[in-house]
């Protein structure tokens, strides 16, 4: 039996992740608040009027701190707590106090990268990695696999996935590409395999750079796939535990 493992957000892209037990999938949307701010740097014509590419943005695949990031949303006040171990913890609201995040995250940049200049948000839609509004999906027991063949033990945040799998055999994942899942009262239809980037070598606890995942996943695959996207195509609600069902 396939079943939901952990059920994460990312309210800014590339900056910290959250672990929800129970929320509401929208037809045609994203996991809600995830991704919903995205932060450009200096160098980036992303302006919050559409969609843009993650090359666009400060993100754990050039900068390996950040994907140490955790964070806390607070729906009613619209605020956003950050923790981090090298840094104080931030509690600010991302619409009217970009400043004071700026600040905070400065110290984890290097000096060499284009720096983080501002915080941009498309209305009514996550800035995904993929470009149709997407759920991201990984099976616990694939991670495993690729763990032992590495000899290593690889947390499943380096995924920054929206919902964890168990219950799947390793790397089985991958037939479901084309199929509807439900997953309680909601339905889900699998579009493809993730490509994955630089930022799943970089440890979530730490935010250095400590596991080859590609140079692995291509050596046994040929491929850097690892997880899947999908579409929600039913709005309904999912929890923690919940059963999900190949349709």
């Amino acid at each position: 039996m396939i079943t939901v493992a952990a059920l994460w957000r990312h309210p800014i892209k590339g900056h910290g992740r959250e672990e929800l037990g129970r929320v509401t999938l929208t037809e045609g949307q994203t996991m809600p608040y995830d991704r919903r701010w995205a932060v450009a740097h200096e160098a980036a014509r992303a302006d919050g009027s559409a969609w843009a590419p993650c090359a666009e943005f400060s993100r754990g695949a050039k900068v390996p701190a950040l994907m140490a990031i955790d964070a806390r949303t607070d729906e009613a006040a619209g605020t956003v707590t950050l923790t981090h171990p090298d840094r104080p913890d931030l509690t600010f609201d991302p619409e009217s106090e970009a400043r004071a995040f700026l600040d905070w995250v400065r110290p984890l940049m290097p000096e060499n990268r284009a720096q983080s200049a501002r915080i941009v948000r498309v209305e009514g839609r996550g800035m995904t990695d993929s470009d149709f509004p997407s759920i991201s999906l990984i099976n616990l027991a694939s991670n495993e696999a690729l763990g032992e063949q590495m000899e290593q033990d690889l947390s499943p945040l380096r995924w920054r996935a929206n919902i964890h799998l168990s219950g799947l055999p390793a790397w089985s994942e991958f037939d479901l590409v084309g199929k509807t899942l439900r997953i309680g009262t909601a339905e889900l239809e699998v579009r493809e395999p993730i490509v994955r980037c630089l930022a799943t070598t970089a440890n979530p606890a730490t935010g250095a750079r400590d596991a080859d995942t590609l140079g692995a996943l291509k050596s046994v695959h040929g491929h850097q796939d690892f997880g899947l996207y999908a579409v929600v195509t039913k709005t309904g609600e999912i929890a923690t535990g919940d059963t999900v069902e190949p349709l």
